[in-house]
């Protein structure tokens, strides 16, 4: 056991070594506030494939999914960040857009042109009715009695036709989108939706952060990790993403550039008809200065459309920057979680390490002292369970952390315990019990709810015994465990036939056949049980005459009985000694070799029984 415990020392130590390595190499520097000039750090780029769609609204999208897994100091500041960027860079998305759809409207099918027929006469009538309504307001003003009476009635129809004309119109302009005839109002609608969004973004982020609650225990510690680990996981995502947006960015503008540059190499100063040849000159028209001004407009939108890259891929550079740095805030807070649980490791560590030193200290201290074997063994099972139960309880305290309300909790959790677990609390209390001066020990002979058998297991909960069939016959079980939950010290009761001393009173009974003289033999068995018994006799009255605390029982004597008394077929012998209940085997063994030797081999006397 020495070993044993050597070896899980030596265990626990290393292991402790090693958690406070860990959190060494886990501590994190001097806090430092996170700023938009922060240090940018390097990272690998992950690829994402963007979506296709009229206008891409990804990063946004993204940056405000990301702004409601807000729970660190400095996380705001870089969610509201990045929504400003993305917000700004979808912006010039849009405009781009709108100039596009403006410059180069989509070729109309034959459905969209029916639908777009459809909307103009409705938006000239819905002109026309507006136009009646201003007219009627107009008149109104002027016009008294009947007159105006009657003009007012028309207004309200005007009014009532101009509500009819608008539904026309807008229901007109819905089927035009769907059939891709009017990309302008798609855009404006995705524009509005882009503002509203946004707008709920940045209330949720300028409102008060919620006071951030500290949870303790190795299981919350994990769960703190976990959700930073996703964190960071979704970050590394969009950072992807930027990077994805960002070269698709470039190659769209790299593209643009060089047809700009294409186009101008073919205009070249031909555009204003100075250079044309005189025959070139004479063709020139108005179609042409017409296609001249419409290319300028066109190269122009196209330059803006250029400029608008660049400033979208400054954007997404400066988001990919800020979302570096977001990356390495969260994984300071992982970092700082992980040490907080390498300190509860260690702690439990050094639990077991000092539980298992206490533990070896208690017991050579005992082994020290001038007690009695059945008090060592006492103290010794006392302070190793006490041990281990203030160990478990601050081991259970760094795995789960206090719990809340922790009066209420105690008070709820002792109570429904004390009902639940009546049986094994009073089996608990019991086995102290039986730890005590009066109680029972490993190797006694003990009667327990009429079932008698020798003590082999003595636990916090349960008393074990090897079933015998008789006390006095306690050398010779019947092979049978029985399991007594402890609450019978309390509840109960039972006989302990190994008193301090383990002294007890055996009997043996030999019967003589009538027509013998049975005093002879009673002097002679009374004087060999004498000396067999006079060691015993004595050690058993000293210690009963230390331990009686009253004057009546200072007479008690270890003397042997003999008693004679008449049975049938003859007289019965009876002889009552005091010996070890450890020796009463050899002992009653002894003696009955006494009595065969006293009545001789030759005489037909019957072997001694032993009373019942």
């Amino acid at each position: 056991m020495k070993t044993f415990h050597k070896i899980a020392g030596v265990v626990l130590a290393l292991l402790l070594v090693a958690a406070a390595y860990g959190i060494f190499r886990t501590t994190p520097p001097a806090p430092v506030v996170t700023t938009a000039n922060g240090i940018v750090v390097t990272s690998s780029h992950l690829t994402a494939t963007p979506q296709n769609q009229l206008v891409d609204q990804t990063p946004l999208k993204i940056a405000q999914q990301l702004a409601l897994l807000v729970t660190l100091p400095g996380e705001r500041e870089l969610a509201a960040e990045a929504i400003r960027l993305t917000d700004h860079e979808v912006d010039i998305a849009f405009n781009a857009a709108l100039r596009d759809a403006a410059l180069h409207p989509p070729a109309l099918s034959a459905e969209a042109k029916v639908i777009q027929a459809r909307l103009q006469k409705a938006e000239r009538g819905l002109a026309a009715t507006q136009a009646q309504i201003a007219q009627l307001n107009a008149a109104i003003a002027k016009a008294s009695g009947d007159r105006k009476d009657s003009l007012e009635d028309q207004l309200d129809i005007a009014n009532a036709q101009q509500e009819l004309d608008q539904d026309e119109v807008d229901d007109a302009k819905q089927d035009l989108i769907r059939a891709g005839g009017d990309p302008q109002d798609r855009i404006q609608a995705m524009v509005n939706e882009h503002e509203t969004s946004t707008k709920a973004s940045e209330a949720a982020l300028a409102g008060k952060p919620p006071e951030p609650t500290e949870e303790r225990g190795l299981v919350h510690r994990a769960t703190q990790w976990w959700e930073l680990h996703k964190k960071q996981m979704l970050l590394w995502r969009a950072k992807a993403a930027t990077a994805n947006t960002i070269g698709t960015l470039s190659a769209r503008h790299d593209a643009l550039e060089k047809e700009l540059e294409t186009d101008k190499s073919k205009a070249g100063a031909s555009a204003d008809g100075t250079a044309l040849s005189p025959a070139a000159r004479l063709a020139w028209s108005d179609n042409d200065a017409e296609a001249v001004v419409n290319a300028t407009k066109d190269r122009a939108a196209r330059q803006k459309k250029l400029a608008g890259f660049d400033k979208r891929i400054d954007d997404e550079k400066e988001l990919d920057g800020l979302y570096d740095k977001w990356i390495d805030l969260v994984r300071a807070q992982q970092q700082n979680v992980l040490n907080r649980s390498l300190r509860g490791i260690a702690i439990i560590l050094a639990i077991l390490l000092l539980g298992l030193f206490f533990d070896q200290w208690i017991a050579s201290l005992l082994a020290r002292t001038k007690l009695d074997r059945r008090q060592v063994e006492t103290l010794r099972g006392v302070t190793r369970v006490s041990l281990q139960v203030v160990g478990v309880l601050f081991i259970l305290l760094v795995i789960f952390g206090p719990p809340p309300n922790l009066g209420t909790f105690l008070g709820l959790a002792g109570a429904g315990l004390t009902v639940a677990l009546k049986d094994f609390i009073v089996g608990f209390i019991g086995w102290f019990v039986l730890m005590g001066k009066n109680g029972i020990r490993l190797g006694d002979w003990v009667e327990i709810n009429g079932v008698t058998g020798e003590v082999v297991e003595l636990g916090m909960f349960h008393t074990v015994l090897l079933e015998t069939g008789n006390w006095t016959d306690s050398g010779h079980p019947t092979g049978r465990r029985v399991t007594f939950t402890n609450s019978y010290a309390i509840e109960g009761h039972y006989f302990n036939f190994s008193t301090s001393g383990q002294w007890l009173w055996d009997e043996l009974t030999v019967v003589l056949p009538a027509g013998h003289d049975p005093y002879p033999i009673v002097d002679a068995v009374k004087k060999k049980v004498v000396e067999a018994t006079a060691e015993s006799g004595r050690k058993a009255e000293r210690e009963w005459k230390g331990a009686a605390k009253s004057a009546d029982m200072s007479s008690l004597s270890a003397e042997p009985a003999i008693n004679v008394r008449p049975a049938i077929g003859g007289t019965e012998i009876a002889v009552r000694y005091i010996t070890n209940a450890h020796d009463r085997g050899q002992m009653r063994a002894k003696l009955n070799q006494v009595l065969v030797d006293l009545l001789g081999a030759k005489e037909a006397v019957p072997a001694p029984v032993p009373s019942k």
